[in-house]
């Protein structure tokens, strides 16, 4: 079975709401929330992965100091199996904008679930609401 490493951010606010990003029509697992990211390049270490994926979904600008791994998701799908790990990240330069056609929200931890989630992303859950409530 094939190993896909992704890499993804929980973006913090100030009022410690987390962004999460709705899969567009089109993709696979469309209307589901997700934390931003996206796949490795061959040769990509996962925090510059992590960088260009938020610069190129959000617009927004990560210096690789800000970003502080907090847990991993590690789940098999019937193709892959995916290993993802999950930075937290409290600072960025810019606005956060949607730049792929995703809806954006910001949500309060323990309302995270109130939002299907891909199988991976939802295990990721509990580490925030220890974190951040």
């Amino acid at each position: 079975m094939k190993l896909l490493l992704v890499v993804a951010a929980a973006l913090i606010d100030p009022d410690n709401r987390v962004l999460i990003a709705q899969r567009p029509e089109g993709k696979e697992l469309a209307g589901l929330w997700e934390f931003p990211g996206g796949k490795l390049h061959d040769g990509e270490r996962p925090e510059p992965a992590l960088i260009r994926e938020l610069q190129e979904e959000l617009g927004i600008t990560v210096e690789e100091a800000c970003l502080a791994p907090l847990s991993f998701a590690s789940y098999a799908y019937p193709a892959f199996h995916l290993l993802m790990p999950l930075y937290i990240c409290r600072r960025w330069r810019g606005q956060v904008t949607s730049r792929e056609n995703q809806a954006l929200k910001w949500v309060r931890p323990q309302n995270l679930r109130d939002y299907p989630m891909p199988p991976a992303d939802a295990p990721l859950i509990p580490a925030l609401i220890d974190l951040l409530t």
